[in-house]
């Protein structure tokens, strides 16, 4: 079976056997879900966040899936509905779907290494420099967690977003910043 003319019901069926069936489902609803959490969070990072959630979610319970229409379209968009509201009541996006699948958490530095970064980034002008490529919203979470040596806490009240929103934008930038520095000579 060519999974790109196969329906949604068999791709989420065959995806108990067969990943890239899966992957194909993914592939053709990611776009639209990576969309619908951009317009309604206005944070690329959460509505990436959202939308693995959504797609562990699903790959959770494709299972469970009943074909009532030629597309899961509607199925997948109640599993991202609610695991927005989820998210906007308790203030964080939810990992839930994610763990069960064992899909690791963001990297997390050790204190150490932490004042690595922050010693090279205040003797060094390149390491100020790579920080000015990385996007804004991790850029400024390195800045407030590692030379402002501030609190999650502290950051995520400021910013008005979940300690998990800040450890994901500072995990992450921390990742580009480490594959930027092992290219560097």
């Amino acid at each position: 079976m060519s999974f790109l003319e196969a329906s949604d019901d068999e791709l989420l069926a065959a995806s108990r056997r067969d990943p890239d069936a899966f992957a194909a489902f993914y592939d053709r609803y990611e776009r639209s879900v990576v969309g619908y959490f951009a317009r309604r969070t206005d944070d690329p990072e959460v509505a990436a966040d959202l939308t693995a959630e959504v797609f562990a979610a699903a790959l959770g319970a494709s299972h469970r899936y009943r074909s009532e229409n030629p597309s899961a379209a509607g199925w997948l968009f109640t599993i991202a509905h609610n695991k927005l509201l989820k998210s906007l009541r308790h203030g964080r996006v939810e990992a839930d779907a994610r763990r069960r699948l064992g899909i690791r958490e963001p990297i997390e530095l050790a204190a150490e290494e932490l004042e690595q970064v922050e010693s090279a980034a205040s003797s060094s002008g390149w390491v100020t420099e790579l920080l000015e490529r990385l996007p804004p919203l991790q850029r400024d979470a390195i800045r407030a967690r590692i030379v402002d040596e501030r609190s999650y806490p502290d950051i995520a009240g400021e910013l008005q977003t979940s300690e998990l929103v800040v450890r994901q934008r500072v995990s992450r930038g921390l990742s580009k910043l480490r594959a930027e520095l092992e290219e560097q000579p």
